[in-house]
């Protein structure tokens, strides 16, 4: 337990989280959306420094990430609980942990630089925060990005992007890239389907393109709640017009039997998922790519300019063909970070 950041103290010893785009209000005793912070007599701390409750090698493209450290593999951890309520949401476990154990903290004891030890020991070239979202447990996740940074490696967080902007200032001198799903271009798909809102994380994306971290922005595609053309074509146009044409923008498939609520939805059909990847590549975007479908062909990397293969990937394997992020063919650069 560690007192927290980025909150205000208020009168009758509630207090005001500064976090997240919630800004929740406590009152004394309880604790906020997220469940891992608690108002102790007027005082915010969170509940998850240093307790894991889950850890990993990851291939980076799992996270995904296929334009930063293509083929390299990221030591991967995170905490119980989250800010969202995703209906969607595969790792409810844990991410709905606090919420669904009567409050219990959850996890084993992980002290930032065990995590490092661990990164290093393994041979990963990154640490991803990752499984839940890492805004909820920043106060862990940025002693262990100072000790990393260090250390010579890299930061990566995949995240729902509903961070503050007093968040963002603090972890973006050691974030070297992230991962934002952008789950719908509705906010009443957010407020229904996530508890949340759209507008501070379209926010959040511009910023983090602003300060030049590495963006690269996914939406799992769910039949008949965000699937239709003119959405797809909203995000997509949003992407190149905000964030740029080298965006990579992942769209990936979704699987009812493993989501929290949504188990009688179906599998999106993969022509949903290629329709959106042409939605993408019409509105200008260099790379879109497809999610959760092996071998398909919107999986690989192919030079913007003259189309020859550069990545091909299977899954979690990829052969590159690139000459250090260029193309081998034209010379193009492919927009590829490491």
């Amino acid at each position: 337990m560690k007192e927290a950041l980025l909150y205000k103290k208020l009168d009758n010893r509630k207090v005001q989280c500064n976090l997240c785009a919630h800004h929740c209000i406590i009152d004394e005793g309880k604790r906020g959306i997220c469940g891992v912070r608690e108002n102790q007599k007027g005082k915010l701390y969170t509940l998850t420094f240093g307790k894991a409750i889950a850890k990993g090698v990851d291939p980076i493209e799992k996270k995904p990430f296929f334009h930063f450290l293509p083929g390299s593999f990221s030591f991967s951890f995170s905490t119980v609980g989250c800010n969202f309520q995703c209906k969607s949401c595969q790792n409810w476990d844990i991410s709905q942990g606090p919420r669904l154990s009567d409050g219990k903290i959850l996890g084993e004891d992980l002290e930032p630089e065990k995590i490092v030890s661990e990164t290093i020991e393994s041979k990963c070239k990154s640490i991803a925060y990752t499984y839940t979202e890492p805004t909820i447990f920043m106060e862990y996740g940025l002693a262990t990005m100072k000790i990393a940074k260090k250390k010579g490696l890299k930061n990566i967080w995949v995240s729902n992007g509903f961070m503050t902007e007093e968040t963002l200032e603090i972890i973006a001198p050691y974030l070297d890239a992230i991962n934002i799903d952008l789950k719908s271009f509705s906010d009443e798909f957010y407020q229904k389907y996530c508890g949340a809102r759209l507008q501070p994380v379209l926010d959040s994306l511009k910023r983090i393109k602003e300060k030049k971290i590495w963006l690269e922005v996914t939406t799992l595609i769910i039949p008949t709640l965000n699937d239709s053309e003119k959405e797809l074509k909203q995000i997509a146009d949003f992407i190149k017009k905000e964030l740029g044409e080298e965006t990579p923008w992942h769209v990936s498939q979704f699987c009812g039997e493993i989501s929290w609520k949504l188990q009688d939805f179906p599998t999106t059909p993969v022509e949903t998922i290629e329709m959106a990847c042409k939605i993408g590549k019409s509105a200008g975007l260099k790379y879109v790519y497809s999610g959760n479908i092996p071998g398909f062909y919107w999986e690989n990397t192919y030079c913007p300019k003259c189309k020859e293969l550069m990545i091909d990937r299977e899954g979690y394997s990829i052969i590159r063909f690139d000459k250090n992020g260029h193309c081998s063919k034209c010379g193009e650069s492919l927009d590829i970070v490491g």
